[in-house]
């Protein structure tokens, strides 16, 4: 890059083309006044304070040097008189507007540090008129008495997050911030990411949980511990501030996926680790408490099922029942499930126990549950299920397909990226039967009929072949299956499938065309993509697309399933899945199988093991007895959940390991308490394929344990003779049988935080970007494998006329277990809704906030309705996490038949005006 020489301050320096005058006063050690400039990642400078002024010579006026760049042989004075003269008047006028500050809202702020150091705290001018205090938010105050309009929030708010939420309104001196139009920030369009209060350096913006009765900042940490975000794929690193043994706050880092950067759930989301409900000691069943699929247990009371235990006599309750079940009935007669919300260690252990003590392969997690079609066409096409360019790769995309994904909602940070790249001028094209906020971005939307993407993708392909769009040389160089896509495409015209998908012709012509003649085309996918019988088949034709263009292997290509839990990639890597042993090495295979062996002691089964839908089918046959649940919560999250409930409270024996008392616990015969994100320390792995390290923040309560130490005892007591001293232990085995972390140590993970997996040296980074010089099969070719269309497994028809999809909201996730006891995150969103178009709520005579019901052809559920624009017609949307109003109980087990994931986005349905409540109900 170029160098520019020039004096500071009596000194020659060097700036680096671009550099400003404040960044290389920083780099040199020498500090210059500053408050509406943030040296923090995608903050611009603004110059507006005027704090920062520095002395130019032979230059009139002043120069902000958070903006002003050098040139070569100019002479800069950070402290002249001059200067110096400058910067106290400016924080003299800034603090006569300021409450004092023993009464202000953060004596603590980056304003009042500043006015200390430029040694001006009091002012001789008149204090203007300043605005009322705004509580209307439930984590976040507005203090406008202490604002100086720096416009840091409105940057936070619009270039950074690009939520759109704050501006400057009015003139001259009744300017001021405000949200959407001048409303209370608690009625506005805030998503409470709480950029701006990360970013505020007055105190204007603060959290409430800071401050007292008269918002003056009255809480400071006692100590700060760097960490992870508990909650989705995206691997937000984060600070924690802690008081008391209880954390009070939470902070983006600089991360490599996150870059300061947090979502509502990251921020505010984390005091379900201090909710009453958390179980504190082991609880085994009561002997006359018997089981029923219907049974409700009251997590605040659990002692009308359950009574407290010692650990030693709970785990030897817990271990003898799994023992004797095998031992008597055989190892098929056991099952596992892990979590994805566990870490890598605790993942690779939970499998290893479950092949070496139950003795099968019958272990699963919630992959199964989310994108398990995904990998399966992944795995079929191109040999590896992870991700072949991280999300930040958008920012060097000039085309971006998001399609069957909500990422403002399921990975809200990622979705700040895809953002700043369409800002920057990249083609958004979002496909989605239901609209969403990235959409506001988007070149094109195309709401497709739900369940008919492959209709609508094999038409893009049709398109890119038919009009000579294919990248030739990459097709012949890296693919392998290409002339029999070609032979099979040509019945799938876009005008042919215009009736089956809802999108026009010309339309689908326009959109293949921009992918597959950009410089970089990337293309994200979720759910709406996998959890359908065809979810294997829309994954292929993706692929396909890929392949055909050759956007993969290339900065800002690729292929991006977006994770849905914060380590549901790394639970996969480890194992937690039942017909591949770690990092995808089939369990049928000897040669890959024998390595496990010899390091484990052990011969192992090499039947592929069931999946979580089928294992509760066994269940229901009689085959399966006994299972050990860690983190899962199945009666919650698996389809027909009647079916599901019924089969856990069928086990003769059943061990849950979880925080509180969830609806699977509910049917347990043995409870133990375990650690939560924040509590535990090692690694987790992104979306990214990011291996991260999480460190412990704080103790468990109680009597709470490590997971990995009750995995590890039970094992113990099946039999096992392990010795794992920690999470250390752990990782250093998993690095001898995964080649996928070959270069990862734990001293360099505790060194750099963060390291992406592959590595091709010990001292050189992570590759970020995959398959840039071919495939990891046999032929070295990706595969590509044409798709048929194929319709929902069950259709809208006179009896069920509507379409029910699932998925989540903004501020809960997944089950509901940790969001729903975050007082924050239900304060936002404290009941069950259902979402439906203004049209359909119209014909059903029903306005918002009304009871419908619900109907499918497995179960009922009663449910607020809610008027979303979004969702279209004939469609109800309806979110899983409330266990007051379980969707699941609805949904569609039926499972696509090479990934094994149920249709959880499309079953037939039937809605209607709910009979109103007597006060008595």
């Amino acid at each position: 890059m170029t160098k520019i020489q020039f004096e500071l301050d009596g000194k020659q320096v060097e700036a680096i083309d671009g550099e400003t005058i404040w960044q290389v006063a920083k780099r040199q050690g020498r500090e210059i006044p500053h408050l509406c400039y943030s040296p923090e990642p995608d903050y611009r400078p603004d110059g507006n304070c005027r704090a920062c002024m520095v002395e130019v010579e032979g230059e009139r006026v002043l120069a902000a040097s958070c903006k002003r760049t050098p040139s070569v042989g100019m002479k800069v004075k950070s402290a002249s008189p001059r200067a110096i003269a400058a910067q106290k008047m400016v924080m003299e006028l800034l603090v006569a507007d300021q409450p004092a500050r023993e009464t202000s809202h953060d004596p603590d702020s980056k304003f009042w540090h500043w006015a200390e150091k430029v040694e001006v705290t009091e002012s001789r001018f008149p204090a203007a008129e300043r605005w009322q205090g705004d509580a209307s938010h439930p984590a976040m105050r507005v203090n406008l008495d202490s604002c100086i309009q720096c416009g840091l929030c409105v940057r936070a708010c619009r270039e950074v997050q690009v939520n759109d939420v704050i501006g400057m309104a009015y003139r001259s001196h009744e300017s001021k911030i405000v949200f959407d139009f001048d409303d209370p920030m608690g009625e506005s369009t805030c998503v409470a990411c709480g950029e701006c209060v990360q970013a505020c350096p007055t105190g204007a913006l603060m959290p409430s949980v800071m401050l007292d009765e008269n918002q003056t900042r009255v809480t400071y940490a006692d100590r700060k511990v760097d960490s992870l975000c508990p909650f989705c794929g995206v691997g937000c690193q984060v600070t924690y501030q802690v008081k008391d043994e209880k954390v009070i706050y939470a902070e983006g880092r600089d991360g490599p996926a996150n870059h300061n950067r947090l979502c509502v759930k990251g921020r505010f989301g984390f005091d379900y680790i201090h909710h009453p409900h958390r179980l504190t000691k082991p609880l085994v069943r009561l002997p006359n408490a018997k089981k029923d699929s219907n049974d409700q247990v009251d997590p605040a009371n659990p002692f009308t099922h359950f009574r407290e235990a010692s650990w030693d006599e709970a785990l030897d309750i817990a271990a003898k029942g799994l023992v004797k079940i095998r031992d008597e009935k055989g190892v098929k007669a056991l099952a596992g499930f892990g979590s994805a919300k566990g870490s890598n260690e605790e993942a690779y252990l939970f499998q290893k126990l479950v092949r070496t003590g139950f003795g099968s392969n019958n272990v699963d997690h919630c992959t199964r549950l989310c994108h398990a079609s995904s990998v399966a066409a992944l795995m079929e096409g191109l040999n590896s299920g992870a991700v072949s360019a991280p999300f930040a790769a958008a920012m060097d995309a000039e085309v971006i397909i998001v399609i069957g994904a909500n990422p403002t909602v399921n990975h809200p940070v990622a979705a700040t990226f895809i953002k700043n790249a369409a800002q920057r001028g990249a083609k958004l094209i979002v496909m989605d039967p239901r609209g969403q906020s990235l959409s506001r971005y988007a070149t094109k939307h195309l709401a497709f009929k739900a369940g008919s993407d492959v209709a609508m993708l094999n038409a893009m392909i049709n398109t890119i072949i038919t009009e000579g769009l294919t990248d030739e040389q990459y097709i012949a160089g890296y693919t392998e299956g290409f002339d029999d896509l070609k032979a099979r495409i040509g019945e799938f015209t876009p005008e042919k499938m215009e009736p089956i998908c809802g999108i026009a012709a010309e339309t689908i012509r326009e959109v293949a065309r921009l992918y597959a003649r950009s410089r970089a085309s990337i293309i994200f996918w979720g759910m709406g993509i996998s959890q359908h019988v065809h979810g294997t088949d829309n994954a292929r034709c993706l692929i396909a697309l890929a392949l055909i263009t050759g956007q993969v292997g290339r900065p800002g290509t690729g292929l991006h399933p977006l994770r849905g839990q914060n380590n549901v990639q790394g639970a996969s890597d480890a194992g937690l899945i039942p017909m591949f042993l770690p990092d995808y090495q089939p369990v049928g295979r000897t040669d890959l199988r024998e390595p496990f062996e010899k390091l484990w002691h052990q011969d192992l089964d090499p039947v592929r093991g069931l999946t979580v839908v089928e294992i509760m089918n066994a269940i229901h046959a009689g085959e399966i007895t006994g299972m050990y649940i860690e983190g899962e919560n199945p009666a919650m999250s698996d389809p027909d959940l009647q079916h599901a409930r019924e089969a856990l409270a069928k086990l003769d024996h059943l061990v849950v390991q979880d925080l509180f008392v969830t609806e699977t616990a509910f049917h347990a015969d043995v409870i133990l308490p375990a650690s939560a994100f924040a509590e535990k320390s090692g690694t987790f792995t992104n979306t990214d394929r990011r291996v991260q390290l999480a460190r412990e923040v704080i103790k468990p309560p109680g009597d709470a344990r490590q997971d990995l130490w009750i995995i590890q005892e039970i094992a113990r007591r099946m039999g096992l003779d392990w010795r794992y001293d920690g999470p250390a232990d752990v990782f250093t085995e998993m690095t001898q049988v995964m080649p996928s972390l070959q270069n990862i140590t734990w001293e360099r993970l505790v060194r750099e935080g963060a390291v992406t997996y592959p590595v091709d040296d010990p001292h050189k980074p992570g590759n970020e970007i995959i398959f840039t010089t071919g495939f990891p099969t046999a032929s070295g070719r990706g595969k590509i494998v044409p798709a048929h269309v194929i319709a929902p497994d069950e259709v809208p028809d006179s009896e069920y006329p509507m379409v029910l999809s699932t998925g989540r909201v903004l501020e809960h996730w997944h089950t509901g277990s940790m969001t729903r006891r975050s007082m924050v995150l239900d304060q936002i969103e404290p009941e069950a809704v259902a979402f439906m178009s203004p049209k359909d709520m119209r014909r059903l005579k029903v306005w918002p906030g009304d009871f419908i019901r619900l109907e499918t052809r497995r179960g009922a559920v009663e449910i607020k309705v809610r008027s979303d624009r979004d969702v279209p017609e004939n469609m109800v949307f309806m979110p899983f996490c409330y266990a007051e109003a379980a969707a699941n109980l609805l949904t569609n087990p039926a499972l696509d038949p090479f990934g094994k994931i149920p249709e959880f986005k499309f079953c037939a349905v039937r809605a209607q005006r709910a009979e109103i409540r007597s006060a008595a109900e």
